[in-house]
């Protein structure tokens, strides 16, 4: 298990994690018709990741730009599951980012990282799209 990575569709994100690096992403829009579909290969393969016994420290960069409330559950059991690794004591650190005029993509990560306590949750702002 080195790499997954799904190729985004028009309804779902691109996925690309890195489990040898360490370094996860979700880049675009999330509203599949079926978010255990899209989600289920994600929470099967951080469950095998995060059961592995050498892992020190991870970062995950969620780039959405749209997500519907089914993909914010996934979002939240993801989040979920990077807090009981941190709790363990792996280093996750998670980078929010959201275009600088969007304020409901910021309130969403304001949100997120209010569940958090072990986690490092940075919101990182980006220029607007042009």
């Amino acid at each position: 298990m080195d790499h997954l990575k799904i190729a985004a569709t028009d309804r779902s994100p691109d996925v690309d994690f890195d489990f040898e690096a360490g370094v996860f992403s979700l880049k675009g829009e999330s509203y599949p018709e079926d978010a255990s579909t899209v989600f289920g290969p994600i929470f099967a393969a951080l469950d095998r990741f995060f059961s592995s016994a050498d892992i020190r420290e991870l970062r995950f960069d969620f780039d959405l730009i749209y997500f519907n409330s089914s993909s914010a559950k996934a979002l939240m059991n993801m989040f979920q599951m990077m807090e009981n690794a941190a709790g363990r004591g792996t280093k996750v650190v998670v980078n929010w980012h959201y275009a600088a005029d969007d304020e409901t993509m910021k309130e969403f990560g304001e949100d997120f990282s209010e569940d958090l306590e072990n986690v490092t949750f940075n919101l990182v702002t980006s220029s607007p799209a042009a």
